[in-house]
């Protein structure tokens, strides 16, 4: 009788799960963290994240007070010309005409060394990306080693990502929205001692999972490349990967070795940052900005 009465249950919870409700996702509540067990009925059901519904990360996520820092930060300025601001609009419209070749919505920006740009580019891009009427952008923070993002923002960098990813918060707990209009960012989270193993625990692939069907681009910065694993490893959870390279301070032997690292990643394009204005194409049209004009390369 106990098998035939666990055959029954078995059949009865099979049933349940093949009738799910309109408030979960995925089988599970809005605003829970998903199991570890639940992979395959994410990647079976993936419509299933349409129940995870725009109106509710609003309700969940109120506006916070943001201090971006107004030399770095372009777009949330006033002005429509600062130095800089075209080349980011020219690098969302490539992005845009890849878009048209195949699916991209999730990008890693990532670099070979420390001090490239590669945050000064993920966080600009984004905020490019908004300026656009009824963009909706998630910007996350993937850089757990060395975390920039909430300093250039002006805001808090936990709860984030390290807290998501280790079952502390859900996702409405680590996001924010600021001043920027459809602007949406998650923070690094409180440090950790192994963000590698984090990183590769398989809650970041849910997350991504989870939040994907809100929004039109999602750009996730990571680590330099070179000197730690955890771009790699980004890089699967993402559709392609932008490289960031210093103008004549990236050595060439290393932007190689980098490139190598996301070999068998869908490698997008190069940002070539911290141009001279005299040198750059633009230099006649644009003053050059201090901390470098970036230039886009695909």
């Amino acid at each position: 009788m106990s098998r035939i009465h666990e055959a029954l249950k078995k059949a009865e919870q099979e049933r349940a799960a093949s009738q799910p409700d309109a408030s979960l996702v995925g089988g599970i509540p809005l605003g829970q963290d998903m199991p570890m067990n639940a992979a395959s009925t994410m990647e079976s059901s993936p419509q299933l994240s349409g129940h995870f519904t725009f109106d509710a990360l609003l309700a969940r996520c109120p506006q916070t007070i943001w201090h971006p820092d107004e030399k770095t930060m372009l777009f949330f300025g006033s002005e429509d010309h600062a130095p800089g601001m075209e080349e980011f609009r020219t690098l969302r419209s490539r992005l845009y005409q890849l878009r048209e070749k195949f699916p991209l919505k999730k990008l890693l920006i990532s670099s070979s060394l420390p001090k490239e740009g590669k945050s000064f580019v993920a966080a600009n891009l984004a905020q490019v990306m908004v300026k656009q009427h009824g963009r909706r952008v998630l910007l996350i923070d993937g850089d757990l080693r060395g975390p920039r993002l909430h300093f250039a923002l002006g805001t808090s960098a936990a709860p984030g990502l390290t807290d998501y990813l280790m079952g502390e918060s859900d996702e409405f707990a680590v996001m924010q929205r600021g001043p920027m209009e459809n602007l949406f960012f998650i923070g690094s989270g409180r440090q950790v001692s192994s963000p590698a193993e984090l990183v590769a625990n398989g809650r970041m692939k849910f997350l991504m999972n989870r939040v994907e069907a809100l929004f039109d681009w999602i750009i996730l910065d990571s680590p330099p490349a070179v000197p730690v694993s955890d771009p790699s490893l980004l890089a699967n959870f993402c559709d392609g990967v932008l490289i960031v390279v210093r103008s004549n301070v990236t050595p060439s032997d290393i932007a190689r070795k980098v490139r190598q690292e996301f070999q068998d990643k869908q490698l997008l394009g190069v940002v070539l940052n911290g141009v001279d204005a005299e040198s750059s194409a633009y230099s006649r049209y644009y003053y050059g900005y201090k901390e470098g004009i970036p230039e886009s390369k695909s």
